[in-house]
């Protein structure tokens, strides 16, 4: 069996050929780029082993090709990186590793291509194939890779235990590939995880947030999170999502699952956006539920302000999944905060000054967080859905409205504190701050109109309130 390349694609790996031969040194093309193929997936990344001196082999290929940027070469790790447009093609020589229990940092040294094969994390990673000049595009396949890859199922080259105790990061490529491929774990491989996830502890909060964001962008999120719950992973690296799993009853009155219930608005959310911190928002926005638990006797289970409480907890969870710390985690956080309100308007006489102030809150992030609300509604009654859906579909329309009449979303004040201060020849203060508030609550309550004139006389009557005149020069 040979895979399917490009044009572009073989082109390139039979300079690769070409230069292997040139300099006496057997090249293979190996793990994820041979994968991708097989399975007809978008690959850009190309990794190429050798039997020998992997920069030289990118040096003698780039003198085929004049790469620019030229070959770069990391001699620390004995590996090269040559890029054509969106093809980035690295090299390094076949090694084999050996593990301290306290690192996944591997002692390295020279191996053969089955050395470099069996150091690799699953059995469908672990397929190679030969660029050479007389034996191009054969594939090896050591470990029955191939039929793992068409019986869609993730297993290790060696035994479980000693592939993930000796990096314990596999791991999470484990729920990461069986999330991404839509493949299942072997039981035995996953046994293997269950048994040693405490070793997820010795591996970067950066390396796991990676592959944490991966899972994020598949089509189906929830099944990455769920296998990380089922294997023991979660408890670990997110115990805050964990808290949300169960259900309690107390004098005969039950609340949902709300685990459950997030990873389906996760989905719900993923069905209609790539927009990962949307997905992000659907993953945290009943966090706080937990926190503010309450039982009522005589109304049931209460969630009180878990909103409020979820956003605040939102910068906390970004700083210690190591998750960028910027508008990003700003968006989240008011997503967090607002995904109540609009449900509170699906009502046929909710009020212009209502919808205003959701525009005024949201800004830019109101259709995101529209889409957050929809997919929040997870109710098994379908009538109930679909009542709720009208209800937003009415917002919606009064939204539209509400800004093209009184232009809410990203308001900037018409009148400024600087004109304030300038106009009252006053320094800044208190009574600044006081009238800049009651200008934008007149606007957002519909009492004026949001223009200069309108905000310029109310602010003459506001000022008076406070003892304060224009000053005439």
């Amino acid at each position: 069996m040979q895979i399917q390349l490009t044009p572009r694609e073989t082109e390139l790996l039979k300079a690769v050929a070409e230069a292997a031969n040139k300099i006496g040194v057997p090249a293979f093309a190996v793990g994820g780029f041979v994968r991708d193929k097989i399975l007809d997936r978008p690959t850009k990344d190309i990794d190429i082993v050798c039997l020998g001196d992997g920069m030289a082999l990118a040096q003698a290929f780039s003198k085929l090709f004049h790469p620019t940027p030229p070959v770069a070469l990391f001699k620390t790790f004995g590996t090269a990186q040559v890029k054509f447009d969106d093809i980035e093609i690295e090299f390094v020589g076949a090694r084999k590793e050996s593990y301290a229990r306290h690192s996944r940092k591997p002692e390295v040294s020279p191996g053969t291509i089955e050395d470099d094969q069996n150091r690799r994390d699953f059995t469908v990673n672990a397929l190679a194939v030969e660029i050479s000049v007389s034996h191009f595009g054969n594939i090896i396949d050591p470990f029955g890779g191939l039929a793992d890859l068409k019986n869609k199922i993730l297993k290790t080259p060696l035994q479980p235990a000693q592939t993930f105790d000796d990096d314990p990061l596999r791991m999470m490529r484990a729920i990461r590939f069986a999330t991404q491929l839509d493949f299942t774990i072997t039981p035995e491989t996953f046994k293997g995880i269950q048994q040693i996830a405490n070793r997820i502890s010795i591996v970067s909060q950066e390396r796991i947030t990676d592959e944490l964001q991966k899972i994020m962008m598949t089509p189906t999120p929830s099944k990455g999170w769920y296998l990380l719950k089922e294997a023991g992973l979660l408890q670990y690296i997110f115990p805050l999502l964990l808290q949300l799993e169960g259900a309690e009853t107390l004098d005969g009155i039950g609340h949902k699952d709300n685990f459950s219930h997030t990873l389906q608005v996760l989905d719900n959310v993923s069905r209609s956006s790539n927009d990962i911190w949307l997905r992000w928002a659907a993953l945290l926005h009943d966090i706080a539920k937990p926190k503010t638990k309450r039982f009522e006797p005589g109304f049931g289970w209460t969630f009180h302000g878990h909103e409020v409480v979820g956003a605040r907890m939102v910068p906390k969870i970004f700083t210690q999944l190591k998750l960028p710390l910027n508008e990003k985690m700003k968006m989240v956080q008011k997503l967090v905060a607002l995904h109540l309100r609009p449900i509170s308007l699906t009502k046929e006489h909710v009020t212009d000054s209502a919808i205003r102030r959701l525009l005024f809150d949201a800004g830019d992030d109101i259709e995101s967080l529209m889409q957050l609300c929809a997919a929040d509604i997870t109710s098994k009654n379908q009538n109930k859905v679909r009542r709720y859906l009208q209800g937003f579909e009415f917002v919606k329309i009064r939204l539209q409205e509400v800004e093209e009449k009184d232009s809410i979303r990203n308001w900037q004040p018409p009148i400024t504190g600087e004109m304030i201060m300038q106009i009252f020849d006053i320094t800044p203060s208190k009574q600044v701050g006081i009238i800049k508030d009651a200008i934008r609550e007149a606007i957002l309550d519909g009492d004026i109109a949001n223009d200069y004139d309108a905000a310029y006389a109310f602010m003459l009557k506001e000022g008076a309130k406070l003892g304060l005149f224009p000053i005439i020069k």
